[in-house]
């Protein structure tokens, strides 16, 4: 496997989630309308492309969106419970911390070194929807990795987005933030 593939590799594992590791994959891709959350996942959206879809057992739906050069992904799970709305429910901020906790041991197993965190997690609000919201980063021989994970209850579901970009293609937080201005609010309308 490349360097490049490896990497991609280990950002797909940064915050791939409890979701993604309990849950076995199913038969196809996942569908457009993910009719439980009431959420809409169209070719192209909010300035992104649809590049992949994933369904999980129980419900659980990923989809991978590229925008800029960079990376989105979205994850529709509930864990087999119905998830509170918002963003500072007990529910959600358990399953955030162990989302972070999850992703800092996988970029650790992936062998990129100096992950980086704020202790405390932010609120971040796109459109009308708030979310839990943290910056990772972790270094890679090609450059520091980023990504920026945003969590809340959405319509009875964990709503997890996250966006990866790099230093190596020059991009900053700023773009990325300005990828989800436009996507996240088209997202969730």
């Amino acid at each position: 496997m490349s360097r490049t593939a490896s990497l991609a590799v280990a950002l797909l594992a940064f915050a791939g989630g409890a979701a993604a590791q309990v849950q076995v994959p199913g038969p196809g891709p996942a569908p457009s309308v993910h009719a439980e959350s009431r959420l809409s996942f169209p070719p192209a959206i909010g300035g992104a492309t649809l590049d992949q879809s994933a369904s999980y057992g129980g419900g659980s739906v990923e989809y991978r969106y590229s925008a800029k050069g960079m990376q989105i992904y979205v994850v529709v799970y509930n864990g087999g419970r119905r998830v509170p709305q918002g963003a500072d429910t007990p529910a959600l901020m358990n399953q955030f911390t162990s989302e972070v906790t999850s992703a800092e041991m996988q970029i650790k197993g992936a062998g990129m070194s100096q992950f980086e965190r704020p202790t405390v997690p932010s609120v971040c609000s796109y459109g009308s929807v708030a979310f839990r919201c943290l910056v990772y980063s972790a270094s890679a021989r090609s450059g520091r990795f980023y990504s920026k994970l945003l969590m809340t209850g959405y319509n009875g579901y964990f709503l997890k987005i996250r966006i990866d970009w790099s230093q190596a293609q020059n991009q900053t937080q700023a773009e990325a933030d300005q990828v989800l201005s436009a996507f996240v609010p088209a997202l969730v309308h």
